[in-house]
């Protein structure tokens, strides 16, 4: 079809994307004859980057390798799961810690301008206005910053107990010269460095790559982030039917696999150690954890409980793995969602910085006991957000769904600034929050929890609650976040079929508020009924345990959740409904654009091949619709949809009838309840364990509750014998 561009007013109010941000800096591993390493960082300046539309640091390092050897004469690159021998005398390692800078990081590669300065002055304007657009909607990741301090740090000192060392450079304005000082300096003539996968990322380093060649100095790039190069990913014999859902990515990685993912390796013991080493500077100079003054000039240590939460090292990465294996991994495929047990591996920041391979996580879960699938899946989620991210280079800022780029979002401040401090009034999503804040992690499942809030009970933008996971995360990862913020936002590939209601989810992921009691202490003393509801309190209990709403607890922000969530799903059929275009006549799925390289894919061609798309028209896909909107436009939310699923905590069209009819009813029955479906799981594993015969199924008559007038008013058989 025509390319029709949406342009709405209240498209810009919507999307209130923040100014230029401060530099970002980088660090870089620099290995030549043994193993120096090295740390580059480049500040935003307003030069003109003429050959490269992408902005960024050179460096955007994927961490900590303590497993690279270099030898003279004939050097030798060693990762944890692969070998090879490098015909070259000298080497440079550039070991990028990944995750670290996202659109808005810029390098000023001044001697590739000066080298090829021929492009025309209209190709300089649309590059300035790429570089800026993806300077907005990202954030400053202080926390990541800091991570990646303590992460060097620790990376320093494993070498350093090897014989080896770890070199900082700052470059000051031009990464790309201060690179090629470097590979002089030392007589390298092969750069290896880990590869990434940001669109306008990997455009830079190919600049950067090309301009290495052109002086005759090998470039090899390393795929290590993800276990599949998301490039390489194709949809050759699957096709593109269910594509954003993981089992498609799946599918298209098992019809035409990669290079294998090869054997774990030993670090080396040693290094060989050059007779000088390049001249640094020191770790702390590149500002990457430094605390704000006062005015009175104390510091203001907001990193403390960071530091007390995690270990930065790699044998920290390490020992915590071993110890989900040991334990966790037991419980996560049933009960990774709660939040009050130590049930999720907490590993993402180390795969974030490369602390830990996901290859590596891939082999000792697959040796380990317990192989739950679901954990290995998270796996193949974290590769298929990259791989939509190559597709889609837009996706961490622009709505993938034409139609909801024109919804209609409030602009309430202190709504954002309350989710963000965690100061809602409801205490799960507030105990989260403070979670996030303090130890810049919370698991899953609460991250779907405060998305579901913002999204579909404050009617704020998506791009605001990813703006602050970047900020705010130790394993903030533009393409993982940007994938569900958008799936959250029912803008991106996938639709979420369900909401979080921020009191129902409780039911599965805080059944006794532990997890509230721990975060939200001004809230312990009430009991497990109603700690989740404070403001059904009777006056003589919140007395009795000294809260008082708007003092010592916040009043809710928002009352009527019922009445937005029913908006919100109204919001979008009114979107879907003008601009039907967008729609299919025949399936009710949403249509998007199809990406040139899915086109080439689908019509046999290379993805070289530029030609298959037609100068102003656009390949449409129908994509995964939440069947509520399919069905019916008007209204999704109306009783007479058959499709409308339950949208309280997670209860969807695939929950338990038993459970949706208790939580509608009950919040307490429904605890109640699962935690007899608990002890009876519990009951049959050791009676299957111990080889004696399992017990009878409980039998009952469903009865009918004489009030009722929802379709929930029959009781199920076996709720009613679990519960006498």
């Amino acid at each position: 079809m025509k390319d029709h561009q949406l342009s709405t007013p209240s498209q810009q109010s919507r999307l209130q994307q923040p100014g230029d941000r401060p530099n970002q800096r980088c660090s870089v591993q620099l290995n030549s004859v043994s193993q120096p390493q090295g740390s580059s960082h480049a500040q935003l300046a307003d030069v003109e980057n003429t050959n490269s539309p992408q902005t960024g640091a050179w460096v955007k390092a994927g961490p900590p390798q303590t497993t690279q050897e270099t030898e003279p004469q004939k050097s030798t690159y060693v990762d944890k799961y692969k070998s090879e021998t490098l015909g070259t005398s000298q080497t440079v390692c550039v070991s990028r810690l990944s995750g670290l800078f996202s659109k808005q990081d810029t390098v000023e590669e001044g001697d590739q301008m000066m080298d090829e300065g021929d492009l025309n002055q209209t190709e300089k304007l649309k590059r300035s206005k790429k570089r800026r657009q993806r300077r907005k909607g990202a954030g400053q990741q202080v926390v990541g910053k800091y991570w990646l301090h303590q992460a060097l740090s620790c990376f320093s000192s494993s070498l350093e107990s090897i014989g080896s060392h770890l070199v900082f450079l700052k470059a000051n304005g031009c990464s790309l010269r201060t690179l090629k000082a470097l590979v002089k300096e030392t007589g390298a003539r092969t750069v290896l460095a880990t590869a990434l996968y940001e669109p306008w990322l990997k455009d830079r380093d190919d600049v950067v790559v090309s301009a290495l060649q052109k002086n005759g100095v090998e470039c090899r790039m390393i795929h290590s982030y993800c276990l599949r190069d998301p490039y390489s990913v194709s949809t050759e014999g699957v096709g593109l039917r269910g594509i954003g859902s993981v089992s498609h990515f799946m599918s298209c990685c098992r019809q035409n696999p990669g290079s294998a993912l090869g054997f774990p390796l030993d670090p080396p013991r040693s290094l060989p150690t050059p007779t000088q080493w390049p001249q640094g500077v020191a770790l702390g100079t590149l500002g990457l954890a430094r605390m704000p003054r006062r005015k009175d000039g104390t510091t203001i240590d907001w990193a403390a409980n960071i530091r007390k939460s995690w270990d930065f090292s790699e044998e920290g990465a390490c020992a915590q793995l071993e110890a989900f294996l040991n334990d966790g991994v037991y419980r996560y495929e049933k009960e990774s969602g709660r939040a009050d047990a130590p049930n999720t591996s907490c590993l993402s920041p180390y795969l974030h910085f490369g602390q830990l391979s996901p290859r590596w996580l891939l082999w000792d879960a697959k040796e380990a006991r317990c192989r739950p699938p679901k954990f290995q899946r998270k796996l193949a989620w974290r590769d298929l957000a990259y791989w939509q991210l190559t597709l889609f280079p837009d996706l961490p800022w622009e709505s993938l769904r034409p139609p909801y780029k024109a919804l209609r979002w409030s602009s309430d401040l202190g709504h954002l600034k309350a989710w963000q401090q965690g100061r809602t009034g409801y205490p799960l999503v507030d105990a989260a929050m403070r979670q996030l804040w303090l130890t810049g992690w919370m698991n899953n499942y609460m991250r779907h929890v405060v998305a579901s809030f913002l999204i579909a009970y404050l009617y704020l933008p998506w791009q605001e609650g990813y703006r602050w996971f970047q900020d705010t995360l130790v394993d903030a990862d533009v393409a993982i976040d940007a994938m569900m913020w958008q799936n959250g936002g029912m803008c991106g590939l996938d639709h979420w079929n369900f909401v979080m209601h921020p009191v129902d989810a409780a039911m599965t992921c805080d059944p006794y508020g532990n997890y509230v009691r721990k975060w939200c202490p001004e809230l312990a003393d009430l009991p497990d009924e109603l700690i989740h509801k404070p403001w059904k309190c009777p006056a003589s209990m919140l007395r009795r345990v000294g809260v008082v709403f708007g003092q010592t607890y916040p009043e809710r922000i928002v009352t009527d959740l019922e009445e937005r969530r029913s908006r919100s799903l109204q919001d979008v059929a009114l979107v879907r409904k003008e601009y039907r275009r967008y729609v299919d006549k025949c399936t009710g799925c949403d249509l998007v654009p199809l990406p040139p390289r899915l086109v080439s894919e689908s019509l046999g061609l290379s993805h070289m091949d530029g030609g298959v798309v037609t100068e102003g028209k656009q390949f449409l896909l129908p994509v995964i619709t939440r069947m509520e909107f399919k069905h019916q436009l008007k209204d999704p939310d109306a009783p007479s949809n058959p499709y409308n699923a339950v949208l309280k905590g997670y209860v969807s069209r695939k929950r338990d009838d038993t459970i949706a009819f208790l939580n509608e009813r009950d919040f307490t029955a429904s605890v109640m309840y699962e935690g007899v479906q608990r002890k009876e799981r519990l009951e049959r594993d050791y009676r299957r364990i111990e080889g004696l015969p399992q017990p009878p199924a409980p039998q009952g008559r469903a009865r009918r509750t004489p009030t009722s007038k929802d379709r929930f008013s029959i009781v199920p058989g076996g709720a009613v014998s679990s519960l006498r």
